[in-house]
């Protein structure tokens, strides 16, 4: 028999409870996700009844939230920037700590028509952020994933956004004879050993996208490395990273020959994104 908006909702977090610390907001989120209302809605409408059918894709999606599945890729969707991107399980989910870079990259002192390259961009979301902040901006985003190519491309047209181009590449292999006053990259930098790779949303998540050799700084030295020949005098690379890995980031655009290095803290915090500047 369906039942109501409340009654659902109590059902779904008594359901979530063991498995979820979130249990009220991952209940909310997927109610509204099939409901397609704002949020409001689940305190306005508490005697709402489902139909039958949204009462059976509810109860559905709230299992696959049981064992473990992130939210994201059930609804589909991610805000990222407050831009709306679809996800799914070919790329990284996009996390509100790599916000820190959009955020930092927008504060740096570029021409109106600055050359911006996103290094592994996964679902858009740092090109896509970028670029919806500066228009005039030219954003090109790359990833060896043909499907993370055609979900960020996907998205570029939802989001209306002109100034942004996507392309099949392995890191620089397919930008060719282009130099840029800006290079930003998410890449991976977990170690293929650590136990986290098994707890939370990671777990459905592509390990390419996650996990690179050398304690997690492969990706990282090559990028730092050959990020030199493609960028402009006095052009800058900022680099996400993780938490404990600032100080050895930091040691490797040293011995590359940049200047001006400094990490910056997520907002938790912890060290995330370090920013160098090329001057040769």
């Amino acid at each position: 028999m369906p039942c109501t908006v409340e009654q659902a909702l109590t059902a779904a977090m008594a359901r979530l409870a063991p498995s979820s610390d979130s249990a009220k907001l991952d209940a909310q989120v997927l109610l509204l996700d099939i409901l397609d209302k704002p949020r409001s809605f689940l305190f306005s409408w508490p005697d709402y009844q489902l139909t039958e059918q949204q009462q059976l894709r509810f109860e559905r999606n709230c299992q696959r939230r049981e064992q473990g599945e992130p939210i994201a890729h059930i609804t589909g969707t991610r805000e990222f920037w407050s831009l709306p991107l679809k996800v799914n399980s070919t790329t990284l989910i996009p996390r509100p700590d790599t916000e820190t870079l959009v955020e930092y990259a927008l504060t740096l002192n570029l021409a109106s028509d600055a050359k911006v390259l996103d290094l592994g961009t996964g679902s858009g979301a740092i090109a896509l952020a970028l670029a919806s902040e500066m228009p005039a901006w030219q954003v090109i985003g790359v990833d060896r994933v043909e499907e993370a190519v055609v979900l960020a491309e996907h998205n570029r047209q939802c989001l209306n956004i002109v100034n942004a181009e996507f392309k099949l590449s392995n890191w620089f292999s397919a930008v060719v004879r282009q130099k840029f006053a800006l290079i930003v990259s998410n890449p991976p930098y977990i170690e293929a050993n650590d136990e986290h790779l098994q707890q939370g949303d990671v777990r459905f998540e592509p390990l390419s996208a996650l996990v690179a050799e050398d304690d997690g700084m492969a990706d990282i030295k090559q990028i730092i490395t050959q990020a030199r020949d493609y960028l402009t005098t006095n052009g800058y690379l900022l680099i996400e990273h993780g938490y404990q890995q600032g100080i050895n980031v930091r040691r490797f655009f040293a011995q590359m020959s940049y200047i001006n290095i400094l990490t910056i803290k997520d907002y938790g915090g912890n060290d995330r994104v370090t920013l160098a500047q090329w001057t040769n």
